[in-house]
């Protein structure tokens, strides 16, 4: 039976959260926990811990909030831990190479694309909004550059049409805790053989702005379904509907085409199915939609006292 790993954790998120929870099941010992110093938050601005402080501190682990890893006395810190391996899930904050070589097995990356497909922040919205059929959860031997390292353990799962980046979140989030905890164990054995990436496959994942989130109903049905799956739980894609701000949570692609005469943007047919749009090419059908000061709605309350007869979305 090999021995416990002393690991030093870095991470940020509900994402990061996840593998942290599993790791303290694992039987390894965590000696301290580094994340993002607390932010303001909510209507009231107030200071919010990070999930994964959060966690941490329910179980007693030490945690380190430190704005930067580049200051020598914040390293020599991290160094009196004399961590076995440092593990890193989202965490914020680049690591410099002297925290890199300073784990006697490296630093560990728990990152949700299968590399080299998408690098960088965004890859769960990115690879929705591109159509990939499939998606997974890499761990990365780090080095220097960006998600650049050899990869060290892939699992995949597919993304479905019902995928939204929620959704994809949580099931890759469940899936970064198993693979790290395999590949802990596989690095334990040396049954790991690190594989280097083939750079000319990367993507650059680019953070999401809000300024994406607009739609335009000159694009392809099938491309506006996939950005509002995307955008769903942020930024939230959204069209104009006269001079409101509509918020589309959820819809679908619908086979065919719609009728020649109809401008992109233009309400075709609403019923409690949904709220059908013509688009550059095909329909979409709106299924959950928001209007400012209220909630989410199904289309069916969305319609109830309100007609879209002849509606143009978008100006």
């Amino acid at each position: 039976m090999t021995s416990p790993l002393n690991i030093v954790y870095a991470g940020t998120p509900e994402f990061a959260a996840t593998a942290l929870a599993a790791l303290l099941q694992s039987g390894h010992h965590i000696s301290a926990v580094y994340t993002q110093p607390d932010r303001p938050a909510g209507r009231g601005r107030k200071l919010k811990a990070s999930p994964v402080k959060e966690l941490a501190l329910a179980h007693g682990i030490e945690v380190r909030q430190p704005e930067t890893l580049k200051e020598a006395a914040t390293q020599q810190a991290l160094a009196a831990l004399h961590p076995d391996v440092m593990i890193v899930a989202a965490y914020g904050l680049l690591l410099p190479p002297e925290v890199l070589a300073m784990p006697r097995l490296g630093c560990l990356n728990i990152h949700a694309s299968l590399l080299p497909r998408w690098r960088g922040a965004a890859p769960i919205q990115r690879a929705i909004l591109e159509g990939d059929r499939e998606t997974g959860i890499t761990i990365m031997q780090m080095d220097a550059g960006l998600d650049t390292g050899a990869m060290l353990y892939q699992l995949a799962t597919p993304i479905s049409a019902e995928d939204n980046a929620q959704t994809l979140h949580d099931r890759l989030a469940t899936l970064g805790a198993q693979a790290i905890l395999e590949a802990l164990a596989a690095l334990q054995t040396g049954t790991l053989t690190p594989q280097p990436q083939d750079g000319s496959q990367a993507n650059y994942a680019k953070k999401l702005n809000k300024a994406e989130a607009e739609i335009d109903w000159r694009l392809p049905a099938p491309r506006l379904a996939r950005q509002i799956a995307a955008f769903n739980p942020w930024p939230v894609a959204q069209s104009l509907l006269g001079e409101q701000v509509l918020r589309v949570w959820e819809a679908e692609a619908l086979p065919g085409t719609h009728p020649g005469t109809a401008r992109p943007g233009q309400v075709i047919a609403a019923d409690k199915q949904g709220i059908d749009v013509a688009c550059g090419e095909g329909t979409l059908r709106l299924k959950r939609l928001q209007l400012p000061g209220g909630k989410p709605l199904s289309a069916a309350e969305f319609l109830n006292g309100r007609t879209l007869d002849g509606a143009i979305l978008g100006g």
